[in-house]
């Protein structure tokens, strides 16, 4: 009988397996964080005219969160000649490729050069900030400032300085409107250097690009918890 009982007890720990099994060794591997979307949607500046698509800013910005190891990916949707009215059309087939995470918007150049009313530049902006926050309340929204002290084609004299002068002033007016990061100047540093940009002297080459993705980061970093930690 002893052994009978011997031998049950035997098989019993046997059918239980090895008792240090803990719940933290029988825990999955914790996920790794899924990567957030940032947004570039602009023009010619946002796409790099006439350059490779790996010195265009996003693609630097790019760089530099790789190098901070953050869990985001840059997404270059500048489209060369696009004014604000260009930008409005496409918005809706942009917010549903993806997540959106983070909207850098910057447009407005090509309307400064077609001398449109300021007016206009400001509905049609407001209208592409008014969707991403419908179709992505949680995402966090960047608004790139522009200013244009060179000529305005069809607009002279003191009509020109007036334009450019409630130009400028549109896009602070737009950020504060809707309480949104406001990267002040894009072309900051560059506009006006011409080893900074291309002989057709508005765009940026390859160096003006860099000083292009400063100017950004400088803000973006702002919106990216992440950015702070990695410091």
């Amino acid at each position: 009988m002893r052994q009978l009982l011997y031998m049950s007890l035997c098989l019993l720990l046997f059918a239980c397996g090895p008792a240090d099994s803990s719940p933290a060794q029988r825990r999955s591997p914790a996920a790794p964080p899924r990567m957030q979307n940032i947004i570039f949607f602009g023009n010619s500046l946002t796409a790099g005219y006439q350059l490779r698509a790996s010195e265009a800013f996003p693609s630097l910005i790019q760089a530099r969160l790789d190098s901070l190891k953050l869990p985001y990916k840059a997404l270059n949707y500048g489209v060369s000649g696009e004014t604000t009215a260009g930008g409005r059309q496409r918005v809706a087939s942009v917010l549903a490729r993806q997540p959106v995470d983070v909207f850098v918007l910057e447009l407005g150049a090509n309307d400064g050069l077609r001398g449109i009313p300021v007016r206009e530049t400001t509905q049609n902006l407001q209208f592409i900030i008014d969707q991403v926050k419908l179709k992505y309340p949680k995402a966090r929204i960047v608004l790139v400032g522009l200013e244009f002290p060179f000529d305005l084609g069809p607009l002279g004299g003191h009509q020109m300085a007036r334009y450019a002068t409630d130009f400028k002033a549109l896009f602070r007016a737009l950020a504060d409107k809707n309480s949104v990061p406001f990267v002040p100047f894009l072309l900051q540093g560059v506009l006006g250097q011409r080893h900074l940009n291309l002989p057709d002297g508005v765009h940026p080459n390859a160096e003006g690009q860099k000083l292009l993705a400063n100017n950004v980061w400088a803000v973006l970093q702002t919106v990216l918890p992440e950015a702070a930690e990695a410091k």
